[in-house]
Order: C-alpha cells, then sequence, then structure tokens
C-alpha cells in the first residue's frame, strides 16, 4: 500500500487538501504499484510502452488536511491486455474513507499505435497478471 503525507503546498488557505491532489496520488500510487510489480515506467519508456490515461474518475468522502497520511490501496479492475482499469482506495491515518477512485490506460508504441500487451510483452502481462490473481 501507498502512503502520502500531505504537503502544506498540496492544501488551501483552511489547510484542506486540494481536490486536484488527490489524482496526483492515484498517480504516485500506480507508480508505486508498477515498481513493486518489476515494471518501472522507466523501464517501460525505455522498452517504447506508453501508458495514457484515458478515463478517471474520482469521489471524495472527507476531507484530508496537511499533515495527515494518506494510504492509498490500489487494485485492478479490468485488464485486458490493450486496457487496463485500476481502482484507488485511500484512507487517513484514523482508517477513515477520503477517496474512492478509478483510472483507464492503455499501451501504446512510442509511435502511439495500439500495443498488445500479451503478444508483444508477455513477461509485463504475466505480472500484471499475476498481481491481479494475488489481490
Amino acid at each position: 500500500m501507498y502512503q502520502h503525507k500531505v504537503q502544506y503546498y498540496e492544501t488551501d488557505k483552511m489547510l484542506v487538501t486540494h481536490h486536484s491532489n488527490y489524482i496526483r496520488w492515484m498517480e504516485e500510487a500506480r507508480v508505486d504499484f508498477l515498481e513493486r510489480i518489476g515494471w518501472s515506467y522507466m523501464k517501460l519508456e525505455e522498452l517504447g510502452i506508453i501508458s495514457p490515461v484515458i478515463s478517471v474518475d474520482g469521489k471524495y468522502k472527507k476531507s484530508t488536511t496537511f499533515g495527515d497520511i494518506v494510504s492509498v490501496d490500489v487494485r485492478i479492475q479490468e485488464f485486458k491486455g490493450v486496457k487496463l482499469k485500476l481502482v484507488y482506495s485511500m484512507t487517513n491515518q484514523n482508517g477513515e474513507a477520503v477517496f474512492e477512485g478509478h483510472s483507464e490506460h492503455c499501451f501504446l508504441t512510442s509511435e502511439g499505435k495500439p500495443m498488445m500487451i500479451r503478444v508483444t510483452y508477455p513477461d509485463f502481462y504475466n505480472a500484471i497478471m499475476e498481481a491481479y490473481e494475488k489481490q
């Protein structure tokens, strides 16, 4: 599970976290998730795999403030080799739900063409499937 400490610059004058930061934390958690399964963004890009966000959505449950510790649980909801859908559950240090969301990503070549991960990079495909099965 990824953890983020709310920074002062992420808050407004009342020290409440600005809503846009939850999307950033989703990305931080996604980068961490990929590193934990052995496929960092740097490795993917070195191989010519681009993974843009094609959809993002979220629901705010409870405000967070400067100094809070936010835990982000990332789970694979769907993976069909071309598109990956991840869901995120965020809780504060008291275990209270603060945000729930999802993001969808596709896989493209460095030329911007869709890529079938199962065929082109079976080791990456297998790593995602293994993580999915372990959830």
